[in-house]
């Protein structure tokens, strides 16, 4: 990453030309050995954080005029803060290979001429400047130290540099994914939403599996871009396609999930089931249970009324503590009802498309991405009422 980094920006390669100690962790740029002087006019030493947008492959820019910066607050000549920095205490998680580097603050200190630096070397060394000039007038201090700290950045589950992680500064809460290996089960509507959103999400590896062949009316419940070739093609094959550029770990398998389905489940952490016949969904959950596999099950009920269309959405937590109680409660259907061929099975994008957001918020709600007030286990979407019914408490 650094020399593809180093070799492809210009005012990067600068930077270590001229001698700072330049080093990439993720999505961010960290410029070590950075001196400054403390409150008590003692020589420290710091360093700067920039974040790094990724224009494509190997190019960057600046996301604003904005600095991180590890240690203390730095002070002038005359035993004071140095003045006009601006921002205040911050934190940011780095990654274990830049764990020396401790952000304590931001600075904001925008230059008066243009209100923007022009890239990162002009950024970086108007903030050494700033920081560093108090030490190097009394202490001789030399932020040009040439040093290079060239990390192995653990391999990405992305193709792609996921900058939103880093943008938002949530690269901590992220990391609770990376140990996951998720089971999309059915890519009807809703699963094949799950699915989409679950490939957004660095969980170390996807499993998915769905028999049917995809026609014309998936095209209307399905996320991304419809090829007319696809039509007629196995789901398994539609997808894998149309994901595979974006991440490693990614598997479909033109399979039917069953009650002797163990080995397709062997290591999966969680799942999601998203099929909408109960016969089908009776073996799925006793395969998952008899793994003691926690997941979510999803559904969706509408009908007419009064000339519109009304119903439910529903999501059903299954942990594998509790999941036998869940399962007593008969709140998922788990026998094909009789006049199931008369039934008109009416689903619509939008409705599966928040199906699957509420089934993927829970799921990350129980990896602490999201804020969980209540362990609910049910919840149910009015479409008439717009309101949302939950459970939590189990006998």
């Amino acid at each position: 990453m650094f020399q593809k980094l180093v070799s492809h920006n210009d005012d990067l390669r600068r930077l270590v030309e001229k001698g700072y100690a330049v080093a990439f962790d993720t999505n961010h740029l960290i410029v070590r050995d950075i001196p400054y002087l403390d409150a008590d006019g003692v020589r420290q030493t710091g360093a700067l954080v920039a974040k790094l947008v990724f224009i494509d492959e190997d190019r960057v820019r600046q996301e604003d005029h904005q600095v991180f910066f590890a240690g203390s607050v730095p002070h002038g000549l005359d035993g004071k803060p140095i003045p006009n920095l601006a921002g205040g205490p911050h934190q940011l998680t780095l990654s274990e290979a830049c764990k020396d580097v401790v952000v304590q603050r931001s600075f904001s200190n925008k230059p008066k001429a243009t209100g923007a630096f022009a890239d990162f070397f002009d950024k970086i060394e108007s903030y050494v400047t700033i920081i560093s000039g108090p030490a190097i007038e009394k202490r001789g201090a030399n932020p040009y130290t040439f040093r290079v700290v060239e990390h192995a950045a653990p391999d990405s589950i992305f193709k792609f540099h996921d900058t939103l992680t880093s943008r938002a500064e949530i690269t901590d809460l992220v990391a609770r994914f990376k140990d996951d290996v998720i089971a999309v089960i059915g890519l009807g509507g809703t699963g094949a939403y799950v699915l989409d959103f679950i490939v957004k999400t660095p969980v170390r590896e996807i499993r998915s599996f769905d028999l049917d062949l995809y026609y014309v009316h998936n095209a209307f419940r399905s996320p991304g871009r419809v090829e007319k070739a696809e039509f007629g093609k196995p789901k398994a094959d539609v997808y894998q396609a149309r994901y595979e550029n974006f991440r490693h770990g990614l598997s479909i398998a033109p399979k039917f999930i069953d009650s002797q389905s163990s080995g397709e489940l062997d290591g999966v952490t969680f799942a999601f089931v998203c099929v909408d016949k109960g016969s089908a969904r009776a073996g799925i959950l006793d395969a998952l249970m008899a793994k003691k596999i926690p997941f979510i099950d999803v559904g969706m009920g509408l009908n007419r009324k009064r000339g519109a269309l009304n119903g439910m959405v529903r999501v059903t937590y299954f942990s594998a503590a509790d999941a036998q109680v869940v399962r007593d409660k008969q709140l998922v259907e788990l026998a094909d009802r009789p006049d199931d061929v008369y039934r008109a099975n009416i689903q619509i994008a939008e409705l599966n498309a928040l199906n699957a957001c509420l089934a993927v918020i829970r799921f990350k709600q129980l990896r602490g991405f999201y804020l969980e007030d209540a362990p609910l286990y049910n919840l149910l979407f009015g479409i008439g009422d717009m309101k949302i019914v939950s459970e939590s408490e189990l006998p």
